[in-house]
Parts: structure tokens; sequence; C-alpha cells
């Protein structure tokens, strides 16, 4: 039988591939209104408004942070045990960087209150009260190591003594005053060289407990010096048992 020109056996008519068409997009359409029925009959009603205050409520909730260390007396890394005074002696360093003592967390010598210089700085403390009983520093290029004596040997029994250098302390220091600082225990007083930055606590009329820190010494070296002509500055802290009640 002949075939029509042009026509091609396995090439569907226009009409029937459009008719093909309308029926999967309808069938699409009612599958996709099937499924948000659904989807709403399963999902409990929740406002437009309420979803965009807890997507937005994720944004402005605070990060969570490690607290900020609560600071200690005197500047302390941790905490003195009950019943016990919190110390911390640190020596000058170069020209500007000026001597502190601190005690309890009051500054008993400082550049802020003003009672600082060059020499050898010293401050006196009731044990039992806790009060400062006297502050002063003693410039040590000038003749004050007669004075600095009288200061160290007038403090009363049950007293507890601070000193610290800034810049110099050795330059006019007399003998006088070396042998009150070592009847106060020091072991270092004798050794002291020019520049020399040192720290020393002691108690008067009764002993410290053994384990307190009580001296230290650093010497000027050209070679290793932290300042032009000045060693680095020094410290020690700790904590004093107080007096039984």
């Amino acid at each position: 039988m002949a075939r029509r020109a042009g026509s091609s056996p396995g090439k569907m008519r226009p009409v029937a591939v459009g008719t093909l068409r309308a029926v999967l997009f309808l069938c699409l359409c009612v599958c996709a209104w099937y499924a948000g029925y659904l989807l709403a009959e399963l999902i409990p009603d929740v406002s437009l408004s309420s979803v965009a205050y807890h997507i937005r409520s994720i944004g402005e909730r605070p990060i969570l942070q490690a607290p900020v260390p609560k600071r200690q007396k005197c500047d302390h890394w941790a905490p003195c045990p009950p019943n016990t005074y919190a110390y911390r002696l640190l020596s000058g360093g170069g020209r500007d960087k000026y001597a502190k003592i601190c005690f309890e967390d009051a500054l008993l010598i400082g550049e802020k209150i003003g009672n600082v210089g060059r020499g050898i700085n010293i401050a006196i403390v009731n044990y039992t009260t806790a009060k400062v009983i006297a502050a002063q520093y003693f410039d040590m290029y000038e003749d004050n190591s007669g004075a600095m004596t009288q200061f160290i040997r007038g403090a009363p029994a049950k007293s507890l003594l601070f000193m610290v250098t800034h810049d110099d302390g050795s330059s006019r220091l007399k003998e006088d005053a070396k042998k009150a600082i070592e009847e106060l225990g020091s072991k270092e007083i004798r050794t002291m060289k020019f520049r020399s930055s040192w720290v020393f606590l002691t108690a008067k009329g009764f002993e410290l407990p053994a384990g307190i820190q009580r001296e230290k010494i650093n010497h000027s070296d050209r070679a290793n010096n932290r300042y032009s002509g000045w060693p680095a500055e020094i410290q020690i802290e700790g904590c004093i048992p107080k007096e039984p009640s």
C-alpha cells in the first residue's frame, strides 16, 4: 500500500503531543495540591510573623562568653587565703618607671600618691591593725643614710617593713644603715651595687613564716640591662598570715 510523501511511521501528530502534555501538567498540578494539603494537615498552624520572629531572634541571641576574671588585691593572679594580708613590692625600672608598695590593695608608696622617689622607699605597717604607720623615701645620692637608719630603728614592735629601691639605693648607704637592715634579716643589703634593683619585706618583733618570699635583688649589668644604665625592675608578692585573734 502506498504511503503519503513526507510522512514518517514513528512520528506522532502535533495534536496528540499537545494533548499528552496537557494531561501531564494537570496530573502534576493535582499532585502538588495534594502534597500541600497533606503538609497543611500534618504541620501545626504557625503564623508567618511568628516564623519571621524566630528566625530574627536567632541572630539577636547573645553570644556566650567566659566571665571576666575578678581583680584580686594588689593585682595578684589568685586571691589570698582567708585571714591573710596581700602584699606586692615592685622596684623602680629605669628613670621613669617608679617603685610601688601595695598592701591589702592599698598603695602605700607609688607615683599615683606622689610619695615615691629615687633611693630607698620604705613603708611601715602595724601588723595587728594593718594600718600604715609611716611611708617615706630616702635619696641615696644625698646624705640620708643616718635619717633612714633612725626611721627603721624607730619602727615599733609588731611592725611590717617594706623596702624598695628606685634608681639607686647604694651610693651613700653607710654601715649603720646596712647593719640595721641586716639585723632585720636581709641577706642582700651588703651585696647592693650602683643602681641594683632591690625589694625587701621584713617584720620587727616577730617572725614571718618561712615560706614567705622576702627579698630579691637584680644587679646592673651593661650586657643584660633592660634599660640604658638600669637593670629590669623586680617584684615579690604573697600573703602574710594575720595575727591569731
